[in-house]
């Protein structure tokens, strides 16, 4: 993945605020990379610019080598749906759905697959979740409403996983425990991540870690 002099501005009224501005950024295969940087510093921007959510302003954004702007519509789903995972910190799971169909929704966008549902029992299971599938959200905690979006985030095998804020709405304990699950995926699967944050202790296991300040990557912030 690659950010080429990469610019958001966003419109509000007759206002043109920036939200990244001029930001390069290379991120090589297998990686476990944290953008760090506090709130309004431009983390979800560059991570939605990562996950074809939103177009840049200006720049160019090329995921294994193919500038994204070229792609159609359609294109751009079947990267998304095959390519890239993503968690939310508020988990965005569907309340009306057990953890089971929440993890196997994303297979849907692929077309079907006949084995959808043992693919998502098999990621529940990854995640530590193997007794949970016919639960709906409303039932599980925080740490387990976080796994199941992880499981749901790997389920279609994604090169890349981008996780916003993955550890925000969790205690230190249980968001040091979702942190190891994404390290041990990480190491033993080659998975690269890209994680925002601005919690120094989650900073502290990234192999690298990408300080943005006002839209900007600043290199000389500790």
């Amino acid at each position: 993945m690659r950010l080429e002099d990469v610019s958001k501005d966003y419109t509000l009224g007759r206002t043109t605020v920036p939200a990244l501005r001029g930001v390069t950024l290379g991120v090589a295969p297998g990686e476990f990379v944290a953008v760090a940087g506090p709130s309004g510093s431009g983390k979800s921007t560059l991570l939605n610019l990562v996950g074809c959510l939103d177009h840049p302003s200006s720049g160019r954004v090329l995921i294994g080598g193919e500038d994204v702007a070229r792609l159609s519509d359609d294109a751009l789903s079947d990267l998304r749906a095959r390519t890239i995972g993503f968690i939310f910190q508020t988990f965005n799971l569907i309340p009306v759905l057990s953890a089971l169909e929440n993890v196997e929704f994303p297979l849907l966008f692929r077309g079907g697959d006949h084995r959808g549902h043992e693919r998502a029992r098999r990621a529940l299971a990854e995640v530590g979740l193997a007794d949970f599938g016919r639960h709906r959200p409303d039932e599980l905690s925080g740490g387990q409403r976080q796994r199941v979006a992880v499981a749901r985030a790997l389920v279609t095998d994604p090169v890349i996983v981008l996780a916003d804020e993955p550890t925000a709405n969790l205690d230190s304990a249980t968001g040091e425990a979702i942190i190891d699950l994404m390290l041990e995926i990480n190491r033993r699967d080659g998975t690269t991540f890209i994680f925002s944050t601005h919690d120094p202790k989650v900073m502290a296991h990234a192999h690298r870690v990408v300080h943005l300040v006002d839209g900007r990557i600043r290199a000389d912030v500790p």
